[in-house]
């Protein structure tokens, strides 16, 4: 679906350089804009696994949408709330199609326009159309403080809805004596094809993935009512509690992850960009970076760097890797090593053949010693070994 991934760069000096995000997986839920998101991701090096975890009904398609456009230029609101850009496009682009366009812009030129963030305003001046405010936060709640301090009691608030019902927005509107017109200018659904969407589960609860991005609430709330169809709920949050970052483009989008209880890291500017950048420091900075044999070894989601140069590992391997690393320098008996592994059975015969793999994979030998008739153990420097002495 990307374009292909880019060759890692060469310096000068001929040392090979890869990007801050090389050897991660990042799993991708957008519909919209995935494309560029996962392009962004794979240009510092990341492993994409996209999966869209909702679709967007075509607006021409949706007869709640013209009910409410009628309803609004036969009745005018008082004030019209516009939420996103693609929403407002799709909205005059509808009203166009049905040929209620001119009929609509000019009803809207005659209201209270609110504006939510600076690309809904761009939005609003596209259409030939002037807001009176726009929250410098991006906020909605900043939205809801404005109308309240002005006063709703009796006057008509039209808010247009982007996918999913605004928690607490329009109930607190109505509670102060506003009658309030939702304008559901698209609606989210289940993904036609699930299989994706599943992929990714399973790979976020075996920790398959380093990271997921949200672009939007309604795709959290895909992924998490999916993995409770599965039965898998309780893993998937266990995995974004400890081991898989749930990165977020902003608060709105973070809302059903904090509400089942799990952390999020959103940027400051609610943008793709500031997102991926955001992963590219989260990542590496939780990376386990360990002084072995004389090499600054660096593990990471599915590869490690050994003195900077990347090694793509094995899924075994990485496992009996993460294993040691628990520890280093202790040696671990082939019965733990073996547990690490999955699906191995009770051969022990699968951590050597494992090991023989990592340590080929890696390409220095003498990261991992065998301690004979006991196990394996990474081979930290002497001057490290007081740091991790007690394990």
């Amino acid at each position: 679906m990307y374009e292909e991934q880019q060759q890692p760069a060469v310096s000068p000096q001929g040392v090979v350089e890869h990007g801050p995000l090389a050897g991660f997986t990042v799993g991708v839920t957008a519909a919209r804009r995935a494309e560029e998101l996962g392009v962004l991701l794979q240009r510092r090096g990341a492993a994409v696994l996209h999966a869209p975890a909702l679709r967007i009904v075509p607006l021409a398609d949706d007869g709640e949408l013209l009910a409410a456009t009628k309803d609004l230029i036969d009745q005018a609101p008082d004030v019209v709330v516009a939420t996103t850009a693609i929403g407002f496009r799709g909205w005059v682009e509808a009203a166009d199609g049905w040929g209620l366009g001119e009929q609509l812009l000019a009803r809207l030129g005659g209201v209270e326009l609110l504006a939510r963030g600076p690309k809904v305003k761009g939005a609003v001046r596209a259409a030939g159309l002037t807001e009176e405010w726009s929250p410098s936060s991006e906020s909605m709640a900043e939205v809801l403080d404005r109308l309240l301090e002005e006063g709703v009691d009796g006057r008509r608030v039209a808010v247009q809805l982007h996918g999913e019902p605004l928690p607490g927005f329009v109930e607190s509107l109505r509670a102060a004596g506003a009658e309030v017109v939702g304008v559901p200018v698209y609606r989210w659904m289940p993904p036609e094809d699930i299989a994706p969407l599943d992929r990714l589960l399973d790979a976020a609860v075996t920790r398959g993935l380093d990271a997921i991005t949200f672009t939007s609430a309604p795709a959290a709330a895909s992924l998490l009512s999916r993995a409770e169809e599965r039965g898998l709920l309780s893993e998937l949050l266990a995995a974004l509690h400890h081991d898989v970052v749930p990165a977020c483009v902003g608060p709105v989008t973070a809302l059903p992850l904090q509400a089942r209880g799990v952390d999020t890291v959103q940027p400051e500017r609610f943008r793709l960009g500031p997102l991926v950048q955001l992963l590219c420091k989260e990542l590496p900075g939780r990376a386990r970076a360990l002084p072995v044999a004389g090499h600054r070894v660096e593990i990471r989601g599915h590869a490690v760097l050994v003195d900077g140069c990347l090694k793509p590992v094995p899924p075994a391997g990485m496992s009996l890797l993460r294993a040691l690393s628990r520890r280093p320098g202790w040696v671990v008996p082939r019965s733990d090593l073996l547990r690490a592994l999955p699906g191995a059975g009770r051969d022990e015969h699968a951590v050597e053949t494992a090991m023989a793999r990592l340590r080929t994979a890696l390409g220095a030998p003498k990261l991992i010693q065998t301690v004979v008739k006991r196990g394996y153990r990474l081979a930290l420097d002497p001057a490290a070994d007081a740091k991790y002495s007690d394990g």
